[in-house]
């Protein structure tokens, strides 16, 4: 058992201690349009996959939505939801919004995540969504049995196409 644990630990010093996963769709409307939807954190409510997870969970907010030190805390009994806070940390407006995450329950951790806008035509835009983390030591072995890309771009996936059916009603 000692064995087992010992080399495990040594393990997780050569395994990756960090992660992203993006995504990105075209969504028939001008950037403008699209980029004014987004940069409002609320707005997430109606198209993220982690939203409908519990649409009965508590939230809170702090600050002026749509702009840089907006807080969303959310908290739920449910599984999967837990606790925790996204702040808006920086917004370039009409191009980027990126986004401070802290997770408290089921367990501690913090990552980022960032919006993109970008014109494919005078109508279309095309919106990326990207998600980064870090796992310490030793918790980092976990990365060599999660697919983080599945995990995490699957649900970024999701709210991308709920944003696209969002704006182009």
């Amino acid at each position: 058992m000692v064995t087992v644990i010992i080399l495990t630990l040594v393990a997780a010093l050569f395994v990756r201690k960090n992660y992203m996963v993006e995504r990105e769709i075209t969504i028939n409307q001008p950037k403008d349009e699209v980029f004014n939807y987004i940069k409002l954190l609320r707005n997430q409510n109606n198209f993220s996959k982690w939203a409908t997870l519990d649409p009965s969970m508590k939230q809170t907010y702090k600050g002026t939505d749509g702009m840089a030190g907006f807080v969303s805390a959310w908290e739920s009994d449910k599984k999967g939801v837990g606790k925790g806070e996204q702040t808006s940390a920086r917004i370039s407006e009409g191009e980027r919004i990126d986004y401070d995450l802290h997770f408290i329950e089921p367990f501690e951790s913090k990552a980022q995540a960032y919006m993109t806008t970008e014109p494919v035509t005078d109508m279309s835009t095309r919106v990326t969504w990207g998600f980064t983390g870090k796992m310490n030591y030793p918790m980092n072995i976990m990365l060599l049995f999660m697919n983080m890309e599945d995990m995490i771009g699957r649900d970024l996936s999701e709210g991308l196409n709920n944003l696209k059916r969002v704006m182009e009603q």
